[in-house]
């Protein structure tokens, strides 16, 4: 992967750092995306990585929005060199039950968790396959598998990443391009933290390792699949779930 261009969607969350992290360890220059103008956020983290001797370009990108997002990808490439590694990795929540979810807070989960996909996607796939290869790595959940009580957007959205990552890996694989999901169950990270303890205990034991996954598990299975020799494995799920699923 040394000098590869990779780009991580979602990059400054806690999966995303770690996998950036990952790919910078493997010789990738890494850039990660933000959506707020002036979010002092992104400084702190783009600091915060520095300090740990990891440079990261940081562009301004709303991935649900496809020409904000072409335009944000045509700046990266012409400062950067063109995206040899994809990422799609942002991703949010809007939980209701269906009878009570808004039009709003099902749009805004389709926008940025599976509409991102496509719009991160389509503007530098001909590029990846006129140069002979790339890397198409998209972050989807145990949920889009087995479904979530009260996650009916969320859920729709992520099983929809597998079923994009599915047909586009047919249509690049002879040109040295793989597409591939990855499905994490469980990981330990403030979003879990936030959960009641009590709630949060009957989750790990309900996966069968007794435990949450680690961020870095998540982020060497990406490095794994972006490497040189993944070329092999195209159209595949990888569930990274403690056994919670099979």
């Amino acid at each position: 992967m040394k000098d590869r261009v990779a780009l991580v969607t979602g990059g400054m969350g806690t999966i995303g750092t770690a996998i950036i992290e990952a790919l910078h360890a493997g010789g990738c220059k890494a850039i990660a995306t933000f959506k707020f103008p002036g979010d002092s956020s992104a400084d702190a983290w783009t600091q915060g990585m520095a300090e740990k001797g990891i440079n990261v370009t940081v562009v301004e990108c709303d991935v649900a929005d496809y020409d904000a997002t072409k335009a944000a990808l045509a700046e990266v490439e012409s400062q950067c060199g063109p995206i040899d590694i994809l990422v799609n990795g942002a991703g949010i929540t809007r939980d209701n039950t269906l009878r009570k979810m808004t039009p709003d807070q099902w749009q805004a989960v389709i926008k940025v968790n599976l509409d991102s996909v496509y719009n991160c996607t389509q503007p530098i796939i001909e590029g990846m396959t006129e140069r002979g290869w790339g890397r198409i790595i998209n972050i989807s959940s145990i949920n889009g598998q087995k479904g979530q009580f009260g996650q009916a957007n969320y859920s729709a959205a992520k099983a929809g990443m597998h079923g994009f990552t599915k047909a586009v890996a047919q249509e690049v694989a002879r040109k040295g391009v793989t597409v591939n999901t990855i499905s994490p169950g469980y990981i330990d990270s403030p979003m879990i933290n936030a959960v009641p303890e009590e709630i949060r205990e009957g989750i790990r034991k309900s996966i069968p390792v007794q435990r949450f996954g680690k961020p870095s598990e998540i982020a060497r299975t990406v490095a794994f699949l972006a490497d040189e020799e993944g070329g092999f494995i195209t159209g595949a799920d990888l569930s990274i779930n403690g056994g919670q699923y099979m």
